[in-house]
């Protein structure tokens, strides 16, 4: 029986995921590296400390990752972050959770800053016990960390717990804390990849898994 449920954010509560791939593209671009956009795409989901090593060398990870960083999260602030918006019914599937006795916890491989204004940006802010960011961990997703500190604050079994993810990099990070996860596809990240990481269900949405609750892993 499922008694909690930890949410990614990114791609799954908010429609943030090619903005996000936008803005790491324009960061690159502006220390001189010119990456197409379907690969920066790709790989969103990981946190920095997963993403930067897919396109910067060893030399490049060494000398200027921090500013690299650093300079995505103030453009991300400064230009992408007003036009995140929440997808529909998101608050409405958390109250149904609370209504239901599950305990919800966010897990994101977004920074605190990011995460604390999605949940506000959702009306979420009562609804959920705890949240864990890349802030909290060693490793960002695909990397366990994430689902691991969120289990242990939320102090339930993992087979009592399960993921919604939207990429397949929740699906790896959870199956690496033996978590099971639901998929959802509106963060852009195609239905056999999902399922071919080991996704048990796939929805379109948080209001498709809403409509669908009772014939869910949820339930």
């Amino acid at each position: 029986m499922i008694r909690a449920v930890i949410f990614d954010l990114d791609g799954t509560l908010v429609d943030s995921n090619d903005l996000h791939a936008e803005a790491w593209q324009e960061t690159f671009r502006h220390f001189g590296k010119e990456i197409p956009y379907g690969d920066l795409r790709r790989q969103i989901g990981k946190g920095g400390d997963q993403y930067l090593p897919e396109f910067l060398n060893a030399r490049e990870m060494k000398e200027i990752r921090p500013e690299i960083e650093e300079f995505r999260s103030d453009l991300f602030k400064r230009k992408y972050l007003e036009r995140v918006r929440p997808f529909p019914k998101v608050r409405e599937l958390f109250q149904k959770l609370r209504d239901d006795g599950k305990r919800v916890a966010l897990g994101s491989s977004g920074n605190s800053d990011e995460v604390t204004h999605y949940a506000e940006l959702a009306k979420i802010g009562q609804l959920f016990e705890t949240k864990t960011t890349k802030s909290d961990v060693d490793e960002s997703k695909p990397r366990p960390d994430i689902f691991l500190a969120a289990l242990n604050l939320l102090g339930t079994a993992a087979d009592e717990t399960i993921v919604v993810g939207d990429t397949p990099y929740d699906v790896q990070a959870a199956k690496k804390a033996s978590l099971a996860t639901i998929g959802l596809r509106c963060g852009g990240f195609p239905e056999d990849e999902l399922r071919a990481f080991g996704a048990v269900a796939i929805y379109n949405d948080p209001a498709d898994l809403l409509e669908s609750y009772e014939r869910s892993p949820l339930a």
